[in-house]
């Protein structure tokens, strides 16, 4: 009889012996991701990447614009016809009056003029030519041509602010800044696509877990029901089999709600369809890679756009300074154009024989009383930019503090992988082991419960070793924008990619 009752339990132990990482039944095929697969994903796909890629398009189209306000432009200005039916005013010389006229008039009128800035003085240069036609009806009628065949000129404000100066140093650096925003923000997204792949991949296991733990119950109470039919065991430890199973039961419907949100989190991060299933390839033991705090600040100087950011306001605020103090003080503009001008009742005639036409002036703004107005503006700009300067100096070190825990809490995470794993390992035998023992009777239920405890523990561990490990070398590419696997800067390829 004993031998027989032994035989059933272990017919039932060998037949419903747990396979871990089973996956779960699902209505449809799941599709399998990796780490790097969903990182491409999220890069390529997601509506974070989506809002990134067109905020550094709009940095790239102001710096295109900028680039072409150096160039010199062509703009062609035209009226084509102006009918005027009117009642003026004039003055009449023969009787020394003042006396309303009808007037009727036709105007036409076209110039080309070529503008082009000269940065370092602030100055405009110009080139123009222009037409106009001019037909009077009434009581006297009269057609008249007027042109300047050629006009070349130079605008310059002698004492002013000088807008190209300032544009020429903030512009690049805020294009670079563009660019570099980019990477950041595709590495933010890796790093979050990260911590979505491993949030997805702890609720996994927590199901496989769950699901393993009740067809483990399942069978332990059933082994327990044979003993207790053989007083192997006592009521007590029977009525506990009973409810671990009904606990395992309950923590598979929670583990299961848990499975599903967190798989609609993925789903909704990369902009896929809600109700696809995935199951995910936990990434293989990371390589060795060792990342040194100096040359993780170095990089982080060299690329981070908050860093950049910082001298982009510091310059800025040194604009707004300059402008405030030349706005302060009196101006002085110049004027000068050298050309050629005639009229003529004909369209040949106008152009013949031109006059020379020159042009110069001085205008001068000079500031008497305004209250202190101008005053106080430079002395809030200069409070601003001081401001600014302890701002970007906070931010700094800021960035350098979070590069330097970073990489330090990176390079630990190495270390508890290789701990973490040996510990499922040896969590995963003793459970086995713990499992048999319990089924020949050398082993009671707590020590069968603490056994299970520690292997579903290790395997937590596990995985949030791995996640902690990713999550912080993204951290690093991001807060310093350098592959160190590669050893190269990640922004260099931006330009190439739109």
């Amino acid at each position: 009889m004993f031998f027989r009752n032994l035989l059933t339990i272990l017919f039932f132990s060998l037949a419903l012996t747990p396979i871990l990482g089973q996956n779960r039944v699902l209505t449809e095929t799941p599709i399998t991701l990796t780490l790097e697969q969903t990182i491409t994903l999220a890069a390529d796909s997601s509506l974070e990447a989506f809002r990134s890629k067109n905020i550094y398009m709009s940095g790239y189209w102001e710096y295109r614009a900028f680039k072409a306000g150096r160039l010199p432009s062509l703009t062609l200005n035209l009226t084509p016809g102006q009918y005027n039916r009117t009642i003026v005013k004039r003055y009449d010389s023969e009787t020394n009056l003042d006396t309303y006229r009808q007037q009727q008039a036709f105007e036409a009128y076209g110039g080309l003029s070529v503008v082009q800035n000269f940065d370092l003085l602030g100055g405009t240069f110009f080139l123009n030519t222009n037409l106009d036609y001019l037909r009077n009806f009434g009581d006297n009628t009269e057609t008249q041509y007027t042109s300047v065949p050629v006009r070349i000129g130079y605008s310059q404000d002698l004492l002013g602010y000088n807008a190209f100066k300032w544009e020429r140093k903030i512009e690049p650096l805020k294009y670079e800044k563009a660019k570099k925003q980019l990477a950041y923000d595709l590495e933010n997204t890796a790093g979050l696509a990260a911590e979505y792949f491993f949030n997805l991949a702890m609720a996994q296991a927590e199901y496989d877990l769950a699901d393993e733990n009740v067809r483990n119950m399942d069978t332990l109470y059933r082994i327990g029901e044979e003993r207790y039919k053989i007083a192997a065991i006592s009521q007590s430890d029977l009525l506990t089999l009973k409810l671990d199973r009904i606990n395992a039961v309950n923590s598979l419907k929670n583990a299961d709600i848990s499975l599903k949100r967190a798989m609609f989190a993925l789903n909704s991060f990369l902009n896929m369809d809600k109700n696809t299933p995935i199951r995910l390839r936990l990434p293989s033991y990371p390589k060795s890679m060792d990342i040194s705090s100096e040359k993780a600040l170095a990089e982080a100087r060299n690329n981070n756009p908050d860093l950049l950011g910082y001298r982009q306001n510091i310059l800025e605020s040194q604009q707004n300074v300059d402008k405030t103090k030349k706005e302060s003080m009196f101006n002085a503009t110049i004027l000068a154009s050298v050309g050629y001008n005639q009229v003529a009742g004909s369209l040949s005639g106008v152009y013949r024989d031109p006059l020379r036409q020159d042009i110069v002036s001085l205008s001068v703004s000079i500031p008497l009383i305004d209250w202190g107005v101008r005053k106080g503006r430079y002395n809030m700009a200069k409070n601003n930019l001081n401001v600014t300067e302890i701002t970007a100096r906070q931010g700094e070190v800021k960035v350098e503090e979070d590069v330097i825990m970073t990489v330090g809490d990176f390079n630990i995470q190495k270390d508890l992988i290789a701990s973490a794993e040996e510990a499922l390992i040896i969590a995963e035998d003793a459970y086995k082991t713990t499992r048999q023992r319990f089924v020949i009777g050398k082993a009671d239920i707590n020590t069968l419960t603490l056994s299970r405890q520690r292997q579903q523990e290790a395997r937590r561990n596990y995985i949030s070793a791995l996640e902690n490990y990713w999550v912080s070398y993204f951290k690093i590419r991001k807060l310093t924008l350098y592959d160190f696997e590669y050893n190269m800067p990640i922004s260099n390829t931006i330009e190439s990619k739109f």
